[in-house]
């Protein structure tokens, strides 16, 4: 209850906020002469940020109406996404290609795809106050799924902008112990002046999800008739669970900064008849760059149910009767850089940077005295610590880098960052990583070509080689991890195409093996990823599709379905001029393979070879619209429950997902 009085109280002050700054922009403009007051707006835009340096690329502003319902149904975060079945609940990307690395604090990998961060955070330049509120909800009370999301946005100037948002999940699960609730809001802002810019932003996340452990036999999903004495109708929230008594929380805050200080010239444009100066530009040729950014993170599980904290593990090591323990990790990272700007006379025709980044991370465990475990005497019950764990650690990490980069120019653009450890555990690193562009005119459309790949060499981050909690304790000296990548894409808009495939190598590849522990994989692993987005449009009719192919030579370390598709046919059309609407149906598949399982303890997912997921059909039902600065969805997913082919739908072994539901949302954009 507190939380949603918090959350009113945001957007009534956010709401009041906009309208204030509206007016005084307004009274600004109504001081203007006439002839300013006949003068456009500037429209606003969007950018994102890339590290280490906060390169900037053109983004979007969240205002589409096509395929809004696809951001409430869980299994569409991708065409093949491994989840335990609820709404902000742990997952991982099948789709190998999009899975990002193994993060130095892993525990909040599975739930990356709903937290915001550098790669994530958008900053806008709106000339009149914008707020965008979202509200969608489904389910029934019991099982009820809702997300409230607020993002505001105004400008002080023409220069500097400030903003703030929120992002509110609460989900009670359409199983037993599946309940999630997750709290996230930021603070940004940005400054992009002739010598001086500045982009910064504040993000706190609170994440808490209750830990079912899977339930305890499939047949009430597959067969429910045998296990139910012939009843083949099932309340969900009664299927029992092999865990009742288990949560994780995670909580942690990054303040990401980044300063640009550049040094130039102006160039003067002069009255043709008067040699008068009428205006000036001003044009940098050289920036120097300092980033900053600190990011802490905590995570704790707790079990108190000590009885089946002991049968689903394997393993106790620290204590009896339940566990209760934390794992924190913060990190600083300092990077300063010197850059000459593409495009300041006509020989600059890129832009090339040199860096050097200086990182601090402290690791804190659950125990200080485990010494004391191996050589007593253990407690009946306990098993022997297999490893020594310190309590604490600290790293002091150093890298230096380039960065050369083309973003202006119609024929050619590229990307390219290469970075070298040299100090602590990233001695010996190599990260190269870039991509090229080449666009050209055909049948009055542009076409784009692009090819990209890299070659990293990387440590293993700490917590893979050493931790400790009640139920996993290892110590690893694993070896740094090779990969490359090689990969091209072609995308031809006038006939709807894009066609991308890739190929990787990984040597000494790090996973989670069947007993839920990290291990290495010795020798080489080749994965290939081909994908296929095609449309189809006639009049108001329109046929999206996503196929992907990936095949991995080693499905036991590296399991992935070999196939994944998604399909989306709808009919688009306006009434009354004003209502835009998009009316139909869409699917996603993909093939069965060994699916991971999820381990709640450590919020990973580990391989096994005994049960196969997939080959099943998610369907969805629904309607978007959207009238002026309004957009709202409602949806009937996973429609198809019911018929064949449908009565297996796990995407992870033991967690069944999300049954037929009724789901709605709305979203306004408040411009004033």
């Amino acid at each position: 209850m507190k939380r949603i009085l918090v959350i009113v109280t945001l957007l009534l002050v956010t709401a009041t906020t906009s309208v204030a700054v509206a007016q005084e922009f307004t009274q600004e403009r109504s001081k203007q002469p006439a002839k300013s007051k006949k003068q456009r707006v500037e429209p606003s835009y969007a950018w994102s940020v890339s590290e280490p340096l906060g390169l900037q690329f053109p983004s979007t502003i969240d205002t589409l109406f096509l395929d809004y319902h696809r951001t409430m149904v869980p299994s569409l975060v991708s065409d093949a996404w491994l989840t335990t079945g609820n709404y902000g609940a742990p997952g991982q990307n099948q789709i190998f290609f999009e899975r990002p690395l193994t993060s130095e604090f892993f525990m909040e990998d599975a739930i990356e795809a709903w937290m915001h961060d550098t790669h994530t955070m958008r900053f806008y330049n709106t000339r009149i106050p914008m707020t965008l509120l979202s509200h969608s909800t489904g389910g029934d009370k019991y099982s009820n799924l809702d997300r409230t999301q607020l993002e505001f946005s105004g400008n002080v100037n023409r220069k500097t902008q400030v903003g703030g948002g929120i992002d509110y999940i609460y989900s009670k699960g359409s199983y037993d112990a599946q309940a999630d609730k997750d709290f996230t809001w930021r603070l940004f802002g940005s400054h992009m002046g002739d010598r001086y810019e500045m982009q910064a932003f504040f993000d706190h996340y609170n994440y808490t999800t209750k830990e079912s452990g899977g339930i305890t036999d499939d047949l009430y999903i597959t067969d429910p008739a045998v296990v139910q004495g012939g009843e083949t109708r099932v309340d969900n929230k009664s299927i029992p669970t092999r865990l009742s008594a288990t949560h994780n929380h995670l909580e942690g805050s990054q303040l990401w900064l980044n300063q640009r200080y550049k040094v130039g010239f102006y160039r003067y444009r002069r009255d043709s008849v008067t040699d008068t100066i009428i205006d000036r530009t001003y044009v940098p040729v050289t920036s120097f760059i300092w980033t900053l950014d600190f990011k802490h993170s905590k995570h704790q599980f707790i079990n108190t149910s000590g009885s089946e904290d002991a049968t689903f593990f394997d393993h106790t090591y620290l204590g009896l009767g339940g566990t209760d323990e934390n794992t924190r990790y913060w990190r600083l990272r300092n990077t300063v850089g010197v850059s000459m700007l593409e495009g300041f006379n006509k020989y600059a025709k890129f832009g090339f940077s040199v860096y050097g980044t200086h990182e601090v991370r402290r690791y804190t465990q659950v125990t200080d005295s485990i010494t004391d475990i191996i050589y007593n005497v253990l407690p009946n019950g306990l098993d022997r610590v297999p490893a020594t764990v310190d309590h604490s650690a600290t790293q002091n990490l150093l890298w230096l880098g380039g960065q050369l980069t083309k973003q202006q120019g119609s024929l050619l653009r590229y990307n390219a960052t290469a970075q070298f450890g040299v100090l602590g555990d990233a001695a010996g690193e190599i990260d190269i990583t870039g991509d090229v562009t080449t666009r050209f005119r055909l049948l009055g459309d542009t076409v784009s070509i692009k090819g990209y790949g890299y070659f990293k060499n990387l440590a293993v981050p700490y917590l893979l080689q050493n931790f400790v909690s009640n139920h996993f304790i290892w110590h690893n000296d694993f070896s740094k991890t090779k990969r490359v990548r090689v990969g091209g894409e072609l995308d031809i808009p006038f006939t709807w195409t894009n066609v991308n495939v890739g190929y990787e190598t990984l040597n000494d590849y790090i996973y989670w093996d069947a007993n839920g522990l990290p291990a290495q994989h010795v020798g080489a692993i080749h994965v290939l990823n081909a994908r296929l987005q095609q449309g189809l449009h006639f009049k108001a009719f329109n046929w999206d599709n996503s196929v992907t192919l990936q095949t991995s030579s080693n499905e036991e370390v590296l399991p992935l379905p070999k196939f994944a598709v998604y399909s989306n046919l709808y009919a688009r059309f306006i009434i009354a001029r004003v209502l835009h609407v998009q009316l139909g149906v869409d699917c996603n598949y993909y093939t069965k393979y060994y699916a991971p399982v999820y381990n709640p303890a450590t919020m990973t997912f580990h391989s096994q070879q005994e049960m196969k997921c997939g080959d099943f059909a998610i369907m969805n039902l629904y309607a978007n619209f959207k009238m002026k600065q309004a957009r709202f969805f409602i949806a009937w997913t996973h429609f198809n429950q019911k018929v064949h082919s449908g009565d297996a739908y796990f995407a992870t072994p033991h967690y069944p997902l999300n049954p037929a539901r009724l789901q709605l949302g709305v979203s306004v954009n408040f411009v004033n």
